[in-house]
């Protein structure tokens, strides 16, 4: 099974060299556009505020979402106070990962997470795997975006929560590619979709609107197999009335792929 010639849009960003080639093993034909970069926030007021309560031994977990914020956190700690400031600080908590990325992070600051959510590394794993836990005192470093669900159900469990954004979502910085994606689909030029990030939809129709041509994106998405990586990303989709056609079985870019093809 392949995707036998189709059209296949994808829309990532640090991994469009791997996916589109991944895509041409499964014999598709691809156009990468990047849609998202990850933009530092300026004078971060909540990482200084964030900062003096962690060195003052104010907070009893940490969750680290993305292995990009942990290791742009270490970065300006290290910046504004002394090398393995937040190694150290680290040392003294304990430290759940959503995944294998800040996992990642962790092992190049020669630390270990305590927690680990499973796959699909979504904030309800998190919050199973952290049910129970006597920590009260909660630190989340966030996405490029809030999750007020998530940060909303520690609290309801008696959590004091505090959120650290290191950095936002914005669009790249040359939208050339995103805008002729946009411009191919709303012609109705592809025949797979593939998502493996939330805010990718957002940037898209986002993009589409500035063009006027959203309603038209919008039917091309309707014509093709939307593939979505898990179901963080499938709720983005589903909150812009796109309902994808399959997740994989594991939220990896090579199985999204290749299990999309095998659905042609």
């Amino acid at each position: 099974m392949s995707f036998e010639g189709k059209r296949v849009l994808a829309l990532e960003s640090r991994r469009a060299q791997e996916i589109a080639e991944l895509i041409r093993r499964q014999g598709g034909e691809p156009f990468v556009a990047p849609s998202m970069r990850e933009v530092p926030i300026e004078q971060n007021a909540a990482l200084a505020e964030f900062a003096e309560r962690l060195f003052g031994g104010e907070f009893d977990m940490i969750v680290l979402m993305t292995g990009v914020g942990t290791r742009q956190m270490n970065r300006a700690l290290a910046e504004a106070y002394q090398e393995t400031a937040f190694a150290d600080a680290l040392s003294e908590l304990t430290v759940v990962a959503r995944g294998p990325k800040p996992v990642a992070a962790l092992r190049e600051m020669g630390l270990k997470a305590a927690i680990i959510a499973p796959e699909p590394n979504t904030w309800r794993e998190l919050l199973k795997a952290t049910e129970g836990r006597p920590e009260r005192r909660i630190a989340v470093q966030e996405y490029g975006r809030p999750n007020e669900e998530f940060l909303e159900a520690l609290r309801a469990r008696g959590a004091e929560v505090t959120a650290v954004r290191i950095y936002r979502y914005g669009l790249p910085e040359d939208i050339g590619p995103l805008r002729e994606a946009t411009r191919r689909l709303a012609s109705g030029a592809f025949d797979v979709a593939m998502f493996t990030t939330a805010v990718q939809i957002e940037h898209l129709l986002r993009v589409a609107g500035e063009m006027g041509v959203e309603a038209a994106a919008r039917a091309g998405l309707a014509k093709c197999m939307v593939a979505s990586i898990g179901p963080t990303t499938t709720e983005a989709l589903e909150e812009f009335g796109i309902h994808p056609a399959m997740e994989p079985s594991h939220p990896k870019m090579g199985i999204l792929v290749r299990e999309a093809a095998e659905r042609m």
